[in-house]
């Protein structure tokens, strides 16, 4: 079972997304070079404003999670503070060391080499798991009996977190979601259910460098000229995104239950995450130079897709670059090139039995799909998602 988001968003002059060189991110299609925003930096937005809209465990993405996270808790607590950083190196070293990889931790500030996800459950555990260990006696038997825990962890990690009283989801929901890629034979690797297009244009690129000064205010009277000058590149246009969920594999990664069982799990925690997640996707907007160009717009236009086919997404109905036109809105020539697309692949295809529910604040041409408040229509994805009430 997949649940598909589409969206189209359209921007003012702003600059989404920069490259390593300051630039607006941009990627070629169709013989045009579209503006772009990465998945990498959409996720990132999203996971913001989604930890403040539940009360799910969360997570943290860091170098510094050993130097800042379980250091000072420790010491908090009440540990000397030499034993809580031997202590804590040694356990920082066994969970991150792969396999031929040395100084994977720096042992004197504890960072990382690269940042890494940890849910804050995880860190619970891995403080309980120090403290337990220093209650074993001198440093060199607390080290001694937390490797021990390391070693036996290797085989079934998920038991002595759940020993420790830890809840399920120890990444965060931030994992259950996006996943984490480690090397360590410890962690647990979860797999991303939630697949994210990188978004771009409709149309061809238009882009326009803008070119500003800053006043000194206390040498108006010397200085005639500006105190400083610079650049920036702005960009305005309609942006396409496209999200997919595998809903088994995002409920696994939720309840700890193997994915092929995911129909007789409790679902409320999916469907809460789910929920606000395509309201992030149409409201919450990524963006550099905030101040300067207060990057801020909603979706004008969704459509909801579930079924158990293989997802696919409308990209190529923007192949050809939509052109504006005098007559039509430019919202519109998009919602209306994405119509096109279904219906041409309903004419190769056949029509499948997907459910598909659209929102949008422009008239849509395709009957067959229902136009409805984004709410409602959220709901009745959902619904026909987990088998609920029509």
């Amino acid at each position: 079972m997949f649940l598909q988001i589409h969206f189209l968003t359209s921007y003012h002059a702003t600059l989404l997304n920069r490259d390593d060189a300051g630039l607006a991110k941009r990627i070629p299609f169709g013989g045009a070079e579209r503006l772009r925003v990465s998945s990498q930096c959409q996720k990132r937005h999203w996971r913001e404003w989604l930890m403040e809209q539940t009360d799910l465990p969360s997570g943290l993405r860091t170098r510094e999670f050993f130097g800042r996270e379980i250091k000072p808790r420790l010491v908090k607590d009440g540990m000397d503070e030499s034993l809580a950083h031997a202590l804590t190196l040694h356990l920082a070293k066994a969970l991150l060391t792969a396999a031929g990889e040395k100084d994977a931790v720096d042992k004197d500030t504890l960072a990382m080499k690269q940042p890494v996800l940890f849910g804050k459950p995880e860190a619970d555990f891995f403080v309980w798991l120090i403290e337990e260990a220093a209650k074993q006696g001198d440093e060199k038997a607390a080290s001694e009996w937390l490797g021990q825990q390391i070693k036996e962890g290797k085989k079934n990690l998920k038991a002595l977190m759940n020993q420790a009283g830890v809840h399920d989801l120890a990444a965060g929901f931030e994992g259950a979601l996006f996943g984490r890629f480690v090397t360590s034979d410890i962690l647990a690797r979860l797999d991303a259910p939630v697949h994210v297009a990188h978004a771009f244009t409709t149309h061809a690129l238009d882009t326009e460098v803008d070119f500003f000064t800053v006043v000194d205010d206390l040498n108006k009277d010397e200085e005639t000229g500006a105190a400083h000058a610079g650049d920036m590149e702005l960009g305005a246009g309609i942006f396409y995104g496209y999200v997919a969920v595998d809903i088994p594999l995002l409920v696994s990664n939720l309840t700890g239950a193997k994915a092929k069982d995911w129909r007789e799990q409790d679902h409320a925690d999916a469907r809460k995450l789910l929920e606000r997640l395509i309201h992030a996707f149409a409201q919450v907007s990524p963006g550099a130079k905030l101040g300067a160009t207060a990057p801020y717009a909603h979706a004008e236009w969704m459509l909801l897709e579930t079924g158990n086919g293989q997802p696919r997404s409308l990209a190529n109905a923007y192949l050809q670059p939509v052109k504006p036109s005098n007559t039509v809105h430019p919202l519109k020539q998009s919602a209306d090139a994405a119509a096109d697309y279904l219906s041409g692949m309903e004419q190769m295809y056949g029509k499948d039995e997907a459910g598909r529910w659209v929102s949008s604040r422009h008239p849509w041409p395709r009957e067959s799909e229902p136009v409805l408040p984004l709410p409602e229509a959220i709901d009745k994805a959902l619904n026909h998602v987990f088998g609920d009430t029509p």
